[in-house]
């Protein structure tokens, strides 16, 4: 009887897991299709060289190829694996180095997905204009330091590991949308691995280890003890999940306007710290650069933002 129950548990367990890697499979399948069309359509008419030209001063701070912008650009105007579909297409010729893919993955991470998540972060409380500002610069930012420190010290300049099928300029349109096939299957096989990730990181505590960590170090950056453990949750968990928390703390009057915009620069430089972080991982993301270095200089970030807010506050009431 009792093998019977684990059995029936495991069965369970697995049934559950396969059908949560379906539905979220299934939701971003619609978006990546469309985006991989376009991007095709984008090459056939030589505007992805256009558009390559139009980003090359951007992203040449990065140290990466002007196309890459062209993947930050959908992944900051949809959702990751959009930006992933479109890495798949283009990035197969590339050439590029892991230092490379660390550096795109790590300015995806910091500023994606921008109109939910600012969505999300004003109707928590901070103002709009000023938590795009912080992420669209502290992800150039990170990006360029990342970028200067993989050349000074020679770190990860060996050839990326490409995941995905690219095509000769010459190939037909069947070996492409056999390609893309491939890719699409490589997309929802990560989302697997995510998504069992995620279950086995739970089971082990390792995510409530991460909030015990962080929550006891976040007053130090301008959140109160109704903010730190929310903030954790959304830095874990995802802006979405953490700014509705806020937003309903916000009504109940719990917390200053201070600490929700502290909460929501910290939240918007440095969250999805397992799942996106797998994700990025999962197409060639060092994990000092994408997970360590991420919070470390979301940290700093804030901790001085915090202060200059301060002391310009301070300096007001003087006067």
């Amino acid at each position: 009887m009792a093998q019977t129950g684990k059995g029936s548990r495991l069965a369970g367990a697995c049934l559950s897991l396969v059908r949560e890697t379906w539905l979220t499979s299934w939701e971003l399948i619609k978006i990546t299709i469309p985006v991989v069309i376009g991007t095709k359509i984008l090459t056939e008419l030589g505007l992805i060289n256009s558009l390559s030209t139009l980003l090359e001063p951007v992203m040449a701070l990065l140290g990466l190829p002007g196309s890459l912008g062209l993947v930050w650009a959908t992944a900051m105007f949809t959702t990751l694996y959009a930006g992933i579909a479109v890495f798949a297409a283009l990035a197969p010729g590339l050439e590029l180095t892991s230092a490379q893919v660390t550096v795109l993955c790590s300015v995806i991470l910091i500023a994606h997905a921008l109109p939910i998540e600012l969505s999300v972060s004003s109707r928590a409380g901070a103002r709009l204009l000023p938590i795009a500002l912080v992420r669209l610069l502290g992800a150039l930012l990170y990006g360029w330091l990342l970028n200067q420190l993989c050349r000074i010290f020679s770190l990860w300049q060996e050839p990326a590991s490409m995941f995905f099928k690219g095509s000769a300029p010459s190939a037909g349109l069947d070996q492409w949308a056999q390609n893309q096939v491939q890719n699409l299957a490589m997309i929802v096989v990560i989302i697997f691995a995510v998504v069992l990730g995620m279950r086995l990181f739970r089971v082990i505590g390792l995510l409530d280890l991460l909030e015990r960590v962080l929550a006891p170090v976040l007053p130090w950056f301008g959140m109160g003890r109704q903010a730190a453990p929310i903030t954790v949750v959304g830095m874990i968990m995802g802006i979405g999940y953490g700014g509705a928390l806020i937003i309903r703390e916000t009504t109940t009057g719990k917390l200053e306007k201070e600490e929700v915009f502290n909460s929501m620069v910290l939240m918007g430089l440095c969250h999805g710290l397992v799942e996106d972080t797998l994700v990025m991982a999962a197409i060639g993301g060092r994990f000092a650069g994408i997970l360590w270095g991420r919070i470390l200089f979301s940290l700093l970030v804030t901790y001085l933002l915090v202060r200059l807010l301060r002391y310009h506050a301070v300096r007001r009431r003087g006067r």
